[in-house]
């Protein structure tokens, strides 16, 4: 059984590793502010499955605090590179191996040392690839692809423990120093392991597609938050650069993955069709059962609301180019849905049918009082109740206040005018203009 104790005694020492590594290594620690902890008394070491962290029962007990720290940042930037849903079809032992490569390397560089890692009990944290290279040079699958087949090995098939085999021919010279100052010989003979640091990868992959998903894009929005307040820090201290790790995620995840159209298209027809099986909410995720909609298709036709930000970012090409492609979305489903389009700044221009553009355009308002989201969720809570909503389709640069989520859940698409830009809740899909 779990030892209440200790897992309280575990809680202190974590909640304490988060504030010396946003501290010290603020992308690190800002992740690790959104991650959650348990205590796994089948884990030997530490683990993650993409969702949260889990650390043994006694394996804290012999990491120092510095230690402690380390492998917090190792598991977190697991979760950030999305290791845990990479590599079902590789195999495990090697690519495991490649995936630590790639971490303990980052962490290096984000530390700015040349000296490998080194826990006292566990080992050397290894970060060369096979030809002699920092891992942070290259992705995990690189790696893996430079790694002789069954040359490296767990001690087990099923990715657990610190006890690897050498991969080097030998125990390390015994030089690591840690961060703390107290240098660190490879391993201890007390039961610790002579070979090199592991950590247990056997919940990766162990999340069905959904949660794996689910979290996967949660993770995005928080990494992104993560490395843009990491690199408007170091711009406010004149420090230059963002770290080159922060910089490669950052890039990766601002790149398009779909174009706008595709993502406004089918965010219409997903909001719109209906379904006879409707995939389970996650407010009721709890709930052993779903089921199906047995009720009659609703005879009614719904409106899109379409609100465009007149505040003075928003050209007039842009808006004609949106409009075109929100009204020729609309007219696919044959006059069973409609739309209506009204203009916000921090207040609302009451929404019109559409019609034409040129009179849609003369009505556009003149911006100049600020911009606020909240005005138009509160004009549809005060105005629309009896007019029911399909959706409601947001044109913005996004910078205005956050309002919370609908309480009747009318599905929102953002359609940004830039990459900054993040929305807490709801599609978002980005418009060049």
């Amino acid at each position: 059984m779990i030892d209440d104790e200790k897992a309280q005694k575990l809680a202190d020492r974590i909640m304490r590793s988060r504030i010396r590594t946003l501290q010290d290594y603020g992308f690190f620690g800002l992740l690790l502010m959104h991650a959650k902890f348990a205590v796994d008394e089948n884990c030997s070491t530490a683990s993650t499955d993409g969702e949260r962290i889990y650390f043994g029962q006694d394996f804290t007990d012999r990491l120092s605090d510095w230690e402690l720290d380390f492998v917090m940042m190792h598991e977190i930037l697991h979760i950030a590179l999305k290791h845990c849903f990479r590599g079902e079809n590789l195999d495990k032992n090697a690519f495991n191996i490649a995936c630590d490569i790639v971490v303990n390397s980052n962490i290096m560089k984000s530390m700015n040392r040349t000296e490998p890692i080194v826990l006292k009990h566990f080992g050397e944290a290894e970060h060369l690839t096979p030809n002699g290279q920092e891992g942070h040079l290259f992705t995990a699958e690189e790696v893996y692809e430079m790694l002789p087949k069954r040359s490296r090995q767990y001690n087990s098939d099923d990715g657990k423990g610190m006890r690897g085999k050498e991969s080097r021919g030998g125990k390390g010279d015994g030089k690591g120093v840690g961060n703390d100052g107290g240098s660190s010989r490879n391993a201890d003979n007390d039961g610790g392991s002579a070979g090199d640091f592991k950590d247990d990868h056997s919940k990766w992959n162990t999340l069905d597609s959904e949660e794996a998903q689910y979290f996967q894009e949660k993770w995005d929005q928080y990494i992104i938050g993560a490395a843009e307040a990491t690199e408007a820090r170091m711009h406010a201290l004149g420090i230059g650069t963002i770290p080159l790790l922060i910089d490669r995620i950052l890039r990766k995840l601002r790149e398009p993955q779909l174009d706008w159209r595709t993502i406004l298209n089918t965010f219409v027809q997903e909001e719109i069709t209906d379904y006879s099986f409707t995939p389970p909410d996650r407010r009721f995720e709890d709930s052993p059962f779903f089921l199906p909609d047995y009720n009659e298709k609703e005879e009614y036709i719904k409106d899109i609301l379409f609100m465009i930000d007149a505040s003075g970012s928003m050209s007039d090409e842009a808006v004609t180019t949106v409009f075109s492609e929100v009204k020729s979305s609309i007219e696919q489903f044959n006059g069973k849905l409609t739309g209506k389009l009204g203009f916000f700044d921090h207040e609302v221009t009451p929404p019109v049918g559409f019609s034409s553009i040129d009179d849609l355009l003369a009505i556009k308002p003149k911006g100049g009082g600020g911009t606020s989201f909240k005005c138009v969720f509160k004009y549809v809570n005060d105005h629309m109740q009896n007019n029911p909503l399909a959706c409601i389709i947001m044109l913005t640069d996004g910078y205005a206040d956050w309002p919370e989520k609908m309480a009747n859940d009318i599905p929102v698409l953002w359609l940004l005018t830039n990459e900054l830009v993040n929305p807490p809740w709801g599609t978002i899909a980005r418009v060049k203009v």
